[in-house]
């Protein structure tokens, strides 16, 4: 049997080979993350995964002022291709999951009207991500522009600054919102029911939002980063993205 001091040494060793990886993660994934995270230290339980979460547009501009970050999950693929063209990125951005849009509102909707619903009287203030900074607000103005519509109901639109602000917006201060779809499975929004609150926005109407992941230069031949970069690429974490709405590359 292993006295005392020796399992004293090999838990002190175990602590000291356990790390701690710090990923900037796209607001629209804080839905999956957790179950990402717990999945991911099944295989790996000494391994810290330490998230940070907001706008694609808000975190590049934080990675390239030099913000330690190890890993990044963006919305789409222009953040990471941009970090990647300037050496800040060291692997070739990826995608690991597709994000689609969906209308959502507190109280029941026609979606039957499809995005004309938005032009109604009825609706007076209309959430969607900020454009500039977040891909899922890029896509919503793309749609509406498509559209045709998007003069009509300009007026109307109230601005997050991150998906997750958008959503939060659309359930307390707005008639309704156009929201990542994936934002819709997590638990506290099952009161929100398919066709009655919310409907998925038709994706002819979008250019596909692909995701995009990278290992940045400070995870450079760190082995847990690149255990967490090749789980997210791996089947059971699309099985979580397929559970959160995700559409897979």
């Amino acid at each position: 049997m292993l006295n005392k001091s020796l399992i004293g040494l090999v838990l002190l060793g175990l602590s000291a080979n356990a790390g701690t990886i710090k990923i900037a993660v796209a607001a629209n994934v804080s839905y999956a993350i957790n179950d990402l995270k717990k999945e991911f230290n099944k295989l790996h339980p000494n391994t810290k995964v330490r998230v940070t979460l907001g706008s694609s547009g808000k975190l590049t501009a934080q990675i390239s002022h030099g913000a330690p970050y190890d890993l990044f999950m963006s919305a789409n693929m222009k953040y990471p291709n941009t970090l990647y063209k300037n050496n800040i990125a060291i692997t070739k951005p990826i995608i690991y999951a597709k994000g689609s849009l969906a209308y959502l509102s507190n109280k029941p909707k026609d979606f039957s009207k499809g995005i004309n619903l938005l032009e109604d009287k009825s609706i007076r203030k209309i959430a969607i991500a900020n454009p500039k900074t977040a891909p899922y607000g890029i896509a919503s103005v793309e749609a509406l522009k498509n559209a045709k519509i998007y003069k009509n109901i300009k007026a109307k639109l109230i601005y997050g600054e991150s998906i997750a602000q958008t959503v939060s917006y659309t359930v307390t201060a707005t008639d309704i919102g156009l929201i990542a779809k994936s934002s819709l499975f997590s638990p506290k929004m099952s009161h929100f029911k398919e066709n009655i609150n919310w409907k998925e926005v038709d994706s002819s109407l979008y250019t596909p939002i692909d995701q995009g992941l990278v290992i940045l230069k400070q995870g450079k031949e760190n082995k847990e980063v690149k255990a967490f970069y090749d789980f997210v690429l791996s089947p059971k974490a699309k099985e979580i993205f397929k559970t959160y709405g995700y559409q897979l590359p």
